[in-house]
């Protein structure tokens, strides 16, 4: 497929500065850019790249000033970051979509598939299970009992939906990943650990997208819900009964102690931990290992840290933490200072 820059701006509300017939057929990164490529420049520090790039045209933002001749065609948007990422989803959207159910694909009899579904080899559906239209199941991905999965939505190689467990629509599940496994409940007794049946289950709401090996477990009771929009990375630990609120994003290997309720469009960093049965407000940015022990209850609250504080006092704090040696030092040195004077005014008292 081959776009016109002309073209582009259209669909991204652009204006063009340079040959609007400019054509390209690929993404490129700025730095890697190639003649017949598109690219982007968001940041600053990659200007430089404008000037250089063998990339044909270039998304920059309006507020942009070359300082050198550009050899690209330039299409100015208001923000080049959103424009690419809609140029990528339309460039996405226009690939064939795989359809036709493969023969070793399994399929229980009481089973509901849709209309337009893609079945890979060794797809298992089990009883009573549904697939909604238009929905994509590559290798040897598996629907449980009784687990409804919703229209238009993508289960790449070996991810799981255990049984009686929802999945909305347009959402899309990594590989490896397992949405339902029991939750990690034991009762302590005097001959060991005795296992507590997870007799609940998980909800995930529509536009939910959950990263390679990460999982989100039952609930005990009721549901495990993950609301709409949500965006869990790779290895992302969800504990039984929590609740993440719509558009939240979250990093590589968070994990979310059972019982906690996330508020709407929180972000969390990477390898982010938080307790059980903590409410965290709508918001809330945390840093990559933050540790956060208990609720946070101020809305916009930005946290860092292990146990985690409010990140400005974080930062000063860090600032402090690696002068401590010196600090001990010097301390000791007034302290060796001041018994010397008071002996020298005992002495002459």
């Amino acid at each position: 497929m081959e776009f016109s820059a002309e073209m582009i701006a259209g669909l991204i509300g652009g204006t063009v500065v340079g040959d609007p017939k400019t054509a390209v057929n690929n993404f490129a990164r700025i730095e890697e850019g190639k003649p017949g490529c598109i690219s982007f420049l968001a940041n600053p520090k990659y200007e430089h790249y404008v000037y250089t790039t063998e990339s044909s045209i270039i998304l920059v933002n309006d507020t942009f000033t070359p300082t050198q001749e550009i050899k690209a065609t330039l299409i100015k948007v208001p923000n080049a970051r959103e424009a690419v990422a809609k140029l990528i989803t339309i460039y996405d959207s226009m690939k064939p979509k795989k359809t036709g159910i493969d023969s070793t694909a399994y399929i229980d009899p009481t089973a509901k598939v849709g209309e337009n579904v893609y079945l890979g080899p060794f797809v298992a559906i089990g009883p009573h299970a549904e697939v909604g239209d238009g929905c994509v199941l590559h290798p040897h991905a598996t629907v449980g009992e009784r687990a409804k999965i919703g229209t238009n939505t993508v289960m790449y190689s070996n991810s799981v939906v255990y049984h009686d467990c929802i999945v909305g629509n347009n959402c899309i599940l990594h590989a490896g990943c397992v949405i339902g496994a029991d939750g990690f409940g034991f009762e302590p007794t005097e001959n060991g650990y005795e296992k507590i049946p997870q007799i609940g289950n998980a909800i995930l709401e529509d536009n939910v997208e959950v990263g390679a090996n990460s999982c989100v477990d039952r609930a005990v009771m009721g549901s495990t819900i993950i609301r709409k929009g949500v965006k869990l990375d790779n290895l992302v630990q969800i504990g039984h009964n929590c609740e993440v609120g719509s558009h939240t994003v979250m990093s590589a290997q968070v994990g979310v102690a059972g019982s906690t309720k996330i508020g709407e469009w929180c972000m969390f960093g990477g390898q982010a931990g938080i307790s059980g049965h903590a409410t965290i407000a709508n918001r809330t940015m945390a840093g990559a290992q933050s540790g956060i022990p208990n609720t946070i209850k101020k809305e916009g609250t930005a946290i860092q840290g292990s146990p985690a504080i409010e990140a400005r006092n974080f930062w000063k704090s860090s600032a402090i933490f690696k002068n401590l040696p010196d600090m001990w030092s010097d301390m000791n040195q007034m302290k060796k200072e001041i018994k010397a004077l008071k002996e020298a005014l005992e002495a002459k008292s």
